[in-house]
């Protein structure tokens, strides 16, 4: 049977190739932010462009921190995608406008050196090791399309608790370019403009439920 999975609906005006990736993974897709589908969903996406200000306005018009917080305490799978993983940080800047994010995860996500796109949006990663995200696409190249991103992740982990997998790029600077830790998962590129890569990421994504 296919894992349902919510899109959240917060206002954003998400690319239509977000729902057909995710199908073609082998989802059955729903665009919503009513509580109940979201919680009963087998997987949460929240995806997002740059504007911090604007979007966290939108995400808590929705409730969306305590839907979030929510699934996670019930161990259920969440994806945040560009922005949305971003928004998962305790502290977005643009242009030094400071944002509170939703403070899943320490630090903070502000912009990358060269704020500029280079000649072209195409990335590799270097995969955390045992990573299941990003198994048997190591090697791939992933479309990003953000000029701000978190540098560290300062958060320690003592043994029993397992520590978050991080996977980076470099764009102007070496930048987290995916985080997975427990339920929650964030990628700082678009899978659904990465190809069959991106297809096979998500697909990933889906067989961890």
């Amino acid at each position: 049977m296919s894992a349902v999975v919510v899109v959240l609906d917060y206002g954003y005006e998400f690319d239509d190739l977000l729902i057909a990736a995710l199908e073609s993974s082998g989802a059955q897709v729903e665009v919503s932010a009513d509580s109940a589908k979201v919680q009963a969903a087998d997987g949460l996406v929240i995806v997002g462009q740059e504007d911090f200000q604007s979007v966290m306005k939108s995400l808590k018009k929705v409730r969306a921190p305590d839907l979030v917080d929510r699934r996670l305490a019930g161990g259920k799978a969440v994806l945040g995608i560009s922005a949305g993983i971003q928004i998962m940080f305790e502290e977005l800047f643009d242009d030094d406008i400071l944002t509170e994010g939703l403070g899943q995860w320490p630090g903070a996500v502000q912009k990358l050196k060269s704020s500029q796109f280079q000649d072209s949006p195409w990335r590799g990663v270097s995969a955390a090791v045992d990573s299941k995200l990003f198994h048997g696409i190591e090697n791939e190249l992933f479309y990003f399309a953000n000029s701000c991103a978190a540098t560290e992740f300062p958060l320690q982990v003592e043994p029993p608790f397992i520590a978050p997998l991080l996977t980076f790029s470099n764009y102007g600077e070496k930048h987290i370019a995916a985080v997975e830790n427990g339920p929650l998962t964030g990628v700082q590129f678009h899978p659904e403009k990465s190809g069959d890569a991106g297809i096979a990421l998500l697909r990933n994504w889906l067989a961890a439920f």
